[in-house]
C-alpha cells in the first residue's frame, strides 16, 4: 500500500470572488487530506490554485482600469485567503501565472506536438466557458449557453487542434473498467456516452483574439487555449516534465464540479496519454449547491455568500452544513432556515449539549480518563470499518452521517443510563458509567476530525485533561 497520496482541486478562474461551490472543492479535498494523513498517517500532496489567463480576466482587468497583472495578483490572494477561512490546509497553491508554470506549459505543449495539427476552426463558442461548442450542443441549447444565458459567438479563425481521437478507445476502456474511476456511477455514464460524440479539441486561438496566455512555442501569433494551460497545473505543481513525479502521479483523487468534468474525464486523460503518464485513479465529480431549490445566479438574487456564513457562525459550523447536509455526490440545497436548524438543533443540541452535559456530570463526578483507556478510544476511531468503508467509496457525507448516529446514540445512553441517579446510589457505577460514555464520546471526537477539526481539538482537550471540567462557554452558543 503507498505511503504517499496526491489529492487535487480544480482551479478557479479568478475573474469573481470565491462562492460556495469553490468551497466544496476545498472542503471535500481537506476531509481526505485530513483523514489520510491524522488517521492513516500517510505522506499527502494536497493541491489548490487559480487559473489566471484568457479572455474573461483581461477584460475584468481593463473594466477596473487596473493593470493585467495587479488585478490577477489580488484575486489570487482573495482565493487564499477564502481556503484559510475555511480551515484547508493545502500543501501546495499554483498559480497559472507562475513563470515556472509558463515554462512547464510550454515544454508539455512540445511534448503533445506529434498530437497537434493546426486547422481553421467554423463554428460556435462560448465567451463565458472559455469553450467550442459542437453543433449538437449548439442545437440542444437554442444557440444559448445555459449557464451564462447568453448567445454563442460564430467564429472562423485558424488554431491547433489536439486529436482527442487519437486517444479515445484508450479513455473509454480506462473508464469502462474502473481504471479511471468516475464518481458517482451516474457522472461515469455520461461520459461515456459523450466520447463517442467528442470532437478534436482547439488547444489555441490567435493572439490577436487572445492577448492574455501563455504563448505556443515556435508560433508567436497563437496562444495556448486557456483549457490546456489550466490542466496542465495538476501535474507542473509536481515539477513536470524536468522532474521525477512518479512518487505522488498519479493523483488519488482529482475534485471537480460537474461544469468541469468533461474538461477533466476527456480531454486531460488524452493529454496525459500523449504524454506517456498514467492516469488519476479517482475523480470524484461534486454537484450544485442550490439555493432555495434554484440554481444560484445573480440575476434571480439568490446567490449564498459563504463569507456571510463564515462571518455569522464561524468555520465549523460552515464545515459542518455543507460536509453533511450538502450530498457528497448530488445536488443539495441551501436555505438560510435549514442552515440555521442545522446549528441549533444539530451543532448546538446534539454534540454541544452533549460534550456540556457529560463535561459537567464528569466534574461533578470527579471522573478522568486514564492514558490506556484514552489509547483504547483513539484506537476504536481509527479501527473503525463502517467509517473507513465510507472513506474508501469518498462518501464523506455518509461518513458524516454515520459519525453523527454515534453523536445521538451518545445523547440517548445518557438519558437511558441516568449517571446523576446512578451517583445517589453507586458513586463507583456512576464513575464507571461516565469513564464509558467520556471514552466514546473521545472516540466519536477522532471521527469528526477530518469534518470538524477545530471542534473535534476542543473535545479532545476536554477528555483527555487530567481533570475534566466543563466548558465555561459552549461548544456553539446559541444565536
Amino acid at each position: 500500500m503507498s505511503k504517499t497520496e496526491y489529492i487535487t482541486t480544480a482551479i478557479p478562474y479568478v475573474n469573481g470572488a470565491p462562492h460556495v461551490g469553490h468551497a466544496l472543492d476545498y472542503l471535500l479535498a481537506d476531509v481526505f487530506y485530513r483523514y489520510e494523513t491524522n488517521l492513516r498517517g500517510k505522506k499527502v500532496r494536497f493541491q489548490t490554485g487559480t487559473d489566471e489567463h484568457g479572455n474573461k480576466i483581461a477584460e475584468k482587468a481593463k473594466k477596473a482600469n487596473i493593470p493585467i497583472r495587479t488585478y490577477v495578483d489580488s484575486n489570487s490572494k482573495t482565493f487564499q485567503s477564502f481556503i484559510k477561512k475555511l480551515d484547508v490546509t493545502p500543501t501546495d497553491f499554483i498559480r497559472t501565472t507562475d513563470e515556472s508554470h509558463i515554462r512547464r506549459c510550454q515544454e508539455i505543449w512540445k511534448k503533445l506536438t506529434p498530437h497537434i495539427y493546426p486547422a481553421t476552426y467554423e463554428g460556435w463558442y462560448c465567451k463565458g466557458c472559455e469553450s467550442f461548442i459542437t453543433e449538437k450542443e449548439y442545437a440542444d441549447n437554442s444557440g444559448v449557453c445555459p449557464d451564462h444565458k447568453t448567445p454563442y459567438e460564430h467564429l472562423s479563425e485558424k488554431n491547433y487542434y489536439f486529436r482527442i481521437s487519437d486517444f479515445k478507445e484508450k479513455i473509454k476502456s480506462a473508464i469502462s473498467t474502473d481504471e479511471l474511476k468516475i464518481l458517482p456511477e451516474f457522472r461515469k455514464k455520461e461520459i461515456l456516452n459523450l466520447l463517442d460524440d467528442s470532437p478534436d479539441v482547439s488547444v489555441s486561438r490567435p493572439k490577436k483574439n487572445l492577448s492574455w496566455g501563455i504563448p505556443v512555442p515556435s508560433d508567436e501569433d497563437q496562444i495556448m487555449y486557456v483549457w490546456l494551460d489550466a490542466l496542465s497545473n495538476y501535474i507542473t505543481v509536481l515539477g513536470f516534465p524536468e522532474n521525477d513525479i512518479s512518487e505522488y502521479w498519479p493523483a488519488d483523487l482529482q475534485i471537480v464540479g460537474k461544469d468541469v468534468l468533461r474538461f477533466h474525464a476527456i480531454i486531460w486523460p488524452a493529454m496525459l496519454l500523449a504524454l506517456d503518464l498514467p492516469l488519476p485513479k479517482v475523480i470524484l465529480c461534486h454537484g450544485h449547491v442550490l439555493s432555495n431549490g434554484q440554481k444560484m445566479s445573480k440575476s434571480l438574487g439568490n446567490v449564498i455568500n459563504p463569507e456571510e456564513i463564515l462571518e455569522k457562525y464561524g468555520i465549523d459550523p460552515f464545515r459542518y452544513f455543507f460536509l453533511r447536509h450538502v450530498d457528497t455526490f448530488a445536488d443539495s440545497d441551501f436555505t438560510w432556515e435549514k442552515f440555521d436548524s442545522a446549528y441549533s438543533s444539530e451543532l448546538a443540541n446534539d454534540l454541544g449539549n452533549l460534550v456540556q452535559r457529560l463535561s459537567n456530570l464528569c466534574e461533578k463526578n470527579s471522573v478522568s480518563l486514564s492514558s490506556s483507556s484514552i489509547d483504547s478510544a483513539k484506537s476504536s476511531a481509527l479501527s473503525d470499518p463502517e467509517y473507513s468503508s465510507y472513506f474508501s467509496s469518498y462518501n464523506f457525507s455518509g461518513a458524516f452521517d454515520y459519525v453523527w448516529t454515534k453523536v445521538q446514540s451518545l445523547n440517548k445512553r445518557i438519558d437511558e443510563e441516568k449517571p446523576w441517579s446512578l451517583a445517589k446510589t453507586s458513586p463507583s457505577e456512576a464513575k464507571s458509567c461516565l469513564s464509558s460514555l467520556a471514552s466514546d464520546l473521545l472516540s466519536v471526537s477522532y471521527l469528526l476530525t477530518p469534518f470538524l477539526p477545530e471542534t473535534s481539538e476542543k473535545i479532545q482537550k476536554i477528555f483527555t485533561s487530567s481533570e475534566i471540567s466543563a466548558p465555561k462557554t459552549p461548544l456553539f452558543p446559541k444565536y
